[in-house]
């Protein structure tokens, strides 16, 4: 849950930052617009039920499917049923790795925990009848521009030094 859970708060860290950028009405680029829907599904992924909250192994099933970009050709208005319904997948077909997850703390076998998560999704039908699995095309020049990308950020604070 800690390896998932810190991907989490730094996609949703620099979510905050773009979404507080794009408010002044900025232009942004393909690679920040991307961050920018990516954060709103994993928001609205973390919406839970008043005194309800969902067990650790139904968290980590979750947020590594939004983390990992699952819920990115999704609508908003989809996140929460693709939820329930991947959660239902895993406790009807791989209830043993849910079981390790809840005992051990980890993912037994990542490679497995993934293809699970990649068959559900596509299988999934979004409301408006698309699948929630994006095009392999559209996915490679996404990842493509993020790579050719020449707009980096700071990774320490940068000031002026007044004489």
């Amino acid at each position: 849950m800690k390896k998932v859970a810190g991907q989490l708060r730094l996609n949703l860290a620099q979510f905050r930052e773009l979404e507080a950028f794009a408010a002044f009405g900025s232009d942004l680029d393909a690679v920040s617009k991307a961050q920018l829907e990516r954060g709103y599904r994993l928001t609205e992924l973390l919406k839970q039920g008043v005194n309800s909250p969902y067990p650790v192994d139904e968290q980590t099933v979750s947020i590594y499917a939004g983390t990992r970009g699952y819920l990115d050709a999704l609508p908003v208005e989809d996140v929460l049923r693709f939820e329930a319904e991947l959660l239902e997948w895993f406790r009807t077909r791989h209830a043993d790795i849910m079981n390790s997850i809840k005992n051990d703390g980890v993912i037994p076998d990542e490679d497995a925990f993934e293809a699970g998560i990649k068959a559900f999704a596509e299988q999934f039908q979004t409301s408006d009848g698309s699948g929630a699995e994006p095009d392999a095309e559209a996915q490679g020049d996404a990842q493509a521009e993020l790579v050719d990308s020449d707009t980096t950020l700071p990774e320490e604070d940068i000031t002026r030094d007044e004489d």
